[in-house]
């Protein structure tokens, strides 16, 4: 047990450079397992063939509008940085109309809360709008400077995907096999992992795709600055069962109203209160069973853990961790109370 335990611990190093690869691999591995299934049906059983198609639908779907969504959001990201840094977008003039638009009480509340103050309010608002556009076009110089490692890590992940959808049923019974669990106990964890997989994938990325997609677009038609990188900031938010991409959308419809354009800010309240936030309660029971669901609190808590301590992969891998501490611990107390 010794040996097998310092051998594993020793693999699982060696892959950690490249863990992302390996973990989006059996990720999209889990999630276009039904379409290969109904390929190899269809091309008479033939595996090598089936896996290539499978691995060529993964790239068009997932891998190409990914990069062009990317290359994008760094291209207007260091525009959005290049206006606010040249002072070529006047917060003054913004902030000074906003003030002469609002209420009494709501400027004796703003004063009251140390906010009355419109130097500061813009002082603090460029440093934020500077920081986080710095950061999205920092991180995007750091992606074109590793070209080289990104495409080795995409490579890795195709060709690890191919031999998956090849060999995936041979590899999950090698799984239950070598598993030191009982089959039950083995069954229950493995089928938990696929589940909030497609959970935390298709009810929560793709649902946070079309409320960022919605959203940007809305931003782009009402002719507002910067609408992919709004979009892209509304799905992210979107992860957040807490937060959501209302703190985007919101403040937008509420300065256009504050500007005195009325029009485009009822336009917008009325997209986000009607289509954006309730894009959720209508797609996501289509999406995921509400049996796999985790509790909202736990989402929340998981993936920004998730996120603090692994990056934009924590996503994925906070909530996995979390079902399968929740899975673990039932089978216990299953067990226990058996007993």
């Amino acid at each position: 047990m010794a040996v097998v335990v310092i051998v594993t611990a020793a693999f699982i190093w060696l892959l950690l450079p490249y863990y992302g690869a390996v973990l989006w691999a059996v990720i999209l591995a889990i999630l276009f397992t039904p379409l290969h299934r109904r390929l190899l049906e269809r091309l008479g059983g033939r595996h090598n063939l089936a896996a290539a198609l499978s691995v060529t639908v993964c790239i068009c779907i997932v891998v190409v509008p990914v990069t062009l969504i990317l290359a994008s959001l760094a291209q207007e990201a260091a525009g959005f940085y290049r206006r606010i840094s040249s002072q070529e977008l006047d917060l003054a003039a913004m902030l000074a109309r906003i003030r002469r638009e609002m209420p009494p009480f709501v400027l004796d509340t703003l004063t009251m809360l140390n906010l009355g103050n419109l130097a500061e309010i813009q002082a603090r608002l460029t440093s934020f709008l500077l920081q986080a556009t710095q950061t999205i076009a920092g991180g995007a110089v750091t992606f074109g400077q590793n070209t080289a490692e990104l495409f080795v890590s995409l490579g890795i992940m195709l060709y690890l995907l191919f031999f998956l959808f090849r060999d995936g049923t041979d590899l999950t019974a090698i799984l239950h096999r070598a598993s030191p669990l009982d089959k039950r106990h083995t069954g229950h964890i493995l089928s938990k992992f696929a589940s909030v997989v497609k959970a935390t994938i298709q009810g929560n990325v793709i649902i946070a795709a079309m409320q960022g997609g919605i959203g940007g677009i809305a931003f782009w038609a009402l002719g507002l600055d910067g609408a992919i990188l709004w979009g892209v900031l509304m799905a992210v938010l979107s992860l957040l069962p807490a937060v959501g991409a209302a703190l985007v959308w919101l403040p937008a419809a509420g300065y256009l109203l504050l500007s005195g354009d009325y029009m485009r800010g009822v336009i917008l309240l009325a997209i986000g209160t009607l289509v954006i936030s309730t894009v959720d309660n209508f797609v996501r029971p289509l999406l995921v069973g509400r049996g796999t669901r985790l509790p909202d609190y736990v989402v929340l808590v998981s993936t920004v853990g998730g996120l603090s301590l692994i990056g934009m992969n924590g996503f994925v891998i906070g909530p996995l961790i979390a079902a399968l501490f929740l899975a673990v611990w039932s089978l216990f107390i299953d067990d226990q109370s058996h007993s």
